[in-house]
């Protein structure tokens, strides 16, 4: 059962009724929510790596990548913290929190006299992530129940990609014309006001259908989980939840490769900051698109293909971006972006549905919360490990090595998971 705190939240709501169609508005708020949220971050994907260098004179790639690992350390632990706080103190209350947290990142971009504060905006950056895309996610999971998960996710995957994509292109192209900083600041404060006061005003708590479905399963055995053994189970000894961890991490790994080294990349070869933009845009755009149909494809094929072949898929598009010729390379860095987007777009949605398939709906926000921890860790993990493999071997050379570690991801995934279809009979054996 829930945590006594999470239920006295409200009184058990008899209305509530889970289903993608009975709750399409909420369900659609949310996503226009989870848009803006990526629209955050996206603003940084093309033009922070470049302020690195030509504002702040950054020359060592482990430099440059710093604001990435303040980003992901942050990040990480404030999903753990929100998975576990959204079953005591609601869902609502740390989706307000986050969009908070959120309003100063503008300003401290725009007013930075150094970069470290641009790693402080990163840090609130990361609460902002946490907070508000984990929640998200778990109200989503609430309000649609099992059978539409995998479409669920890919729709707010969508979104928040989507927008990824946009605000990257949109940032680059501002500042082609007025400057680095202000690009940052206008777009920054405009999604961090709007998903400040969509989620304040119209967002409703979706406690009350995790319990009903809680309920619903009571007599099952698996509703009764301490946070410890969640977090115990989601990162090692549970068969599915942490080889799902494992690739999480790795496809943050390499996302917070593509996000930090591709700008350079391309900026290597003598492209503009609007070219630069445009390529940066193509792989979440691939991605936030395609995730829909992914996302309702596992539905009916199953969870573990999708994901193995998607980080396999992944790592075929980082070695051809890797591998393109410097004196052509737009051609294969652009046909490596859509690999990469379409892989990534079978793993994402797919593996927070695997999530919910697992985990029990008690325990569910918690289970997600640890996922989110492992995968954001990637972040910093591939913004430490490329760093380091950049400044001593070149760019090329570190993709190539984040290449290899996706695709031994996809391995452990075809080796170690077990389907949807048969975990829960399998799996509660060993539990």
């Amino acid at each position: 059962m829930l945590p006594r705190s999470a239920r006295s939240i409200s009184p058990p709501d008899v209305e509530a009724a889970l289903g993608l169609r009975r709750n399409w508005r909420q369900f659609t708020l949310l996503v226009a929510i989870n848009a803006f949220v990526g629209g955050m971050v996206g603003l940084e994907r093309a033009v922070v790596p470049l302020l690195a260098e030509q504002e702040f004179g950054l020359t060592s790639k482990r430099a440059v990548l710093s604001f990435i690992v303040s980003f992901g350390l942050v990040k990480a632990f404030t999903n753990l913290a929100a998975g576990h706080w959204s079953e005591r103190v609601g869902r609502k209350a740390l989706l307000v929190a986050g969009w908070v947290a959120g309003l100063p990142v503008p300003f401290l971009l725009l007013w930075a006299p150094d970069w470290n504060w641009v790693t402080a905006a990163n840090l609130l950056l990361g609460v902002n992530q946490g907070l508000c895309w984990s929640t998200t996610v778990v109200m989503k999971i609430d309000l649609v129940g099992p059978r539409r998960r995998g479409l669920a996710m890919g729709l707010n995957e969508f979104a928040g990609y989507g927008a990824v994509a946009v605000a990257a292109w949109a940032c680059a192209f501002v500042a082609g014309s007025y400057g680095l900083r202000t690009s940052l600041f206008i777009l920054g404060l405009t999604f961090a006001v709007v998903g400040l006061v969509l989620s304040a005003v119209f967002v409703r708590d979706t406690t009350g259908f995790a319990r009903r479905e809680a309920h619903a399963r009571r007599g099952d055995g698996q509703a009764t989980r301490s946070f410890g053994r969640v977090f115990l189970e989601t990162s090692v000894t549970d068969r599915n939840l942490s080889t799902i961890s494992q690739a999480g991490l790795v496809n943050n790994l390499n996302d917070g490769v593509s996000w930090g080294l591709f700008p350079l990349l391309f900026a290597s070869a003598g492209l503009g900051l609007r070219q630069i933009g445009l390529l940066v845009a193509i792989y979440p755009a691939v991605w936030g698109l395609t995730q829909i149909g992914t996302g309702a494809l596992s539905d009916r094929w199953g969870r573990k293909w999708p994901i193995a072949g998607g980080m396999w898929m992944q790592a075929v598009g980082l070695w051809i971006i890797a591998s393109a010729p410097m004196t052509e390379p737009y051609a294969a860095w652009c046909g490596g972006s859509v690999l990469l987007g379409l892989g990534t777009a079978l793993v994402y949605p797919t593996l927070l549905a695997a999530i919910g398939d697992r985990a029990h709906p008690a325990w569910r926000a918690s289970a997600v919360g640890v996922y989110r921890l492992w995968r954001d860790l990637g972040y910093a993990v591939g913004a430490v490990l490329s760093g380091v493999i950049a400044d001593r071997f070149g760019l090329q050379a570190a993709i190539s090595f984040v290449a290899f570690l996706t695709f031994a991801s996809g391995i452990i995934c075809a080796v170690r998971m077990i389907e949807p279809a048969t975990d829960r009979r399998e799996l509660s054996a060993e539990s």
